[in-house]
């Protein structure tokens, strides 16, 4: 037997008895809770396993091998060469280099050369050889606070001891540590010195003709004086003596060291045995004794090292003599006394 519903809301049909009508429309029923078909399945969720992190990369160990490097190419990368870095780093006395125009003296004192003269001054010594045959008179630079000094080969070739005084009138005893006859410059170190105020090494490169330059040295023993002028051309062929017999002491008779320029022989004979290098001129007023010294940008740094002056000596008809600077000078570009630096320290003589 079948059952079946209304649907709610679905009647039949009744005649005034209350009787169902025959022949009244039949309406199919549907089941009070029907079963409805099951959802779909969902795929079975996957478990992805993460990844584990990679693992930090290890930290290097900064040891002094790291140090060293870093500031090697620090150094390299400013322009003052990896070889004073590493004297920094080891204990050794520094050279204060530049690779472009530093201000050693206040930018709104640039040019102003009694300015220069004070900043620069107390790394000007004065420096008295004496020789077998007589003394040596001439300036240098002091390059390093314990006592290492820069001045010209031509300066101290032959010297038997070596007097150095500073800007202060302290003496000092030094001894020669390298020599380079072909570039006429010297390296010589103060006996039991230290704190003294090392020059700052410029950029010669950078020079150019018209700069304004100071130069200081000891002039006829006369320590410590400051001239001015412009650098008047670069690149000259200047040339020297090698010979020790030719010394400032010997040249020209009375303390003038011999050169060539342009052909001509100034100063006296430089003897057989010469060198010659690149030069700065300047006009700035030298005279004997201002070899070794320095001479210095506007900025205060040095850019040169005062290696050779035309002195002009004669004596008139009425017995007078006229001498003095003419302003023909020349220094040695302290780009070559930079490179040369590390042959000089190794106690090169040659």
């Amino acid at each position: 037997m079948t059952e079946s519903f209304r649907r709610s809301g679905e009647y039949e049909s009744y005649d005034g008895y209350g009787n169902p009508q025959q022949g009244a429309p039949q309406h199919a029923s549907s089941p009070v809770n029907p079963e409805w078909p099951p959802p779909p399945a969902q795929p079975p969720v996957q478990q992805v396993m993460a990844e584990p992190p990679a693992p930090a990369p290890k930290k290097r160990a900064r040891g002094p091998l790291a140090l060293l490097a870093a500031v090697a190419i620090v150094a390299a990368a400013i322009g003052g060469g990896t070889a004073y870095a590493f004297q920094e780093l080891t204990g050794n006395d520094t050279v204060a280099t530049s690779s472009t125009s530093t201000n050693v003296v206040p930018a709104a004192k640039k040019g102003d050369v009694a300015t220069i003269a004070a900043a620069v001054s107390p790394s000007v010594v004065e420096i008295s050889a004496t020789m077998s045959n007589g003394s040596s008179t001439g300036s240098g630079v002091i390059i390093t606070s314990g006592g290492e000094i820069v001045t010209n080969n031509h300066v101290i070739s032959g010297a038997s001891s070596i007097k150095v005084t500073t800007s202060s009138g302290k003496s000092y005893t030094a001894k020669v540590v390298g020599t380079d006859s072909k570039k006429d410059l010297a390296l010589i170190k103060l006996e039991g010195a230290s704190g003294l105020k090392p020059a700052t090494l410029g950029n010669s490169s950078g020079v150019q003709v018209g700069d304004t330059v100071v130069a200081i040295g000891s002039p006829e023993g006369l320590s410590g004086t400051v001239t001015s002028g412009i650098v008047s051309a670069l690149n000259r062929d200047v040339t020297v003596s090698t010979d020790e017999s030719q010394g400032q002491g010997q040249g020209g008779g009375d303390g003038r060291w011999p050169f060539s320029f342009g052909g001509q022989q100034f100063n006296g004979d430089t003897g057989s045995s010469t060198t010659t290098y690149k030069a700065i001129q300047t006009d700035a007023s030298l005279n004997p004794g201002n070899s070794g010294g320095a001479l210095i940008d506007a900025a205060g740094n040095i850019i040169g090292i005062n290696s050779a002056m035309y002195s002009a000596s004669s004596q008139s008809s009425s017995g007078s003599s006229d001498a003095g600077s003419v302003g023909l000078g020349f220094a040695i570009p302290i780009n070559t006394v930079k490179s040369d630096l590390a042959t000089l320290r190794s106690g090169s003589t040659n």
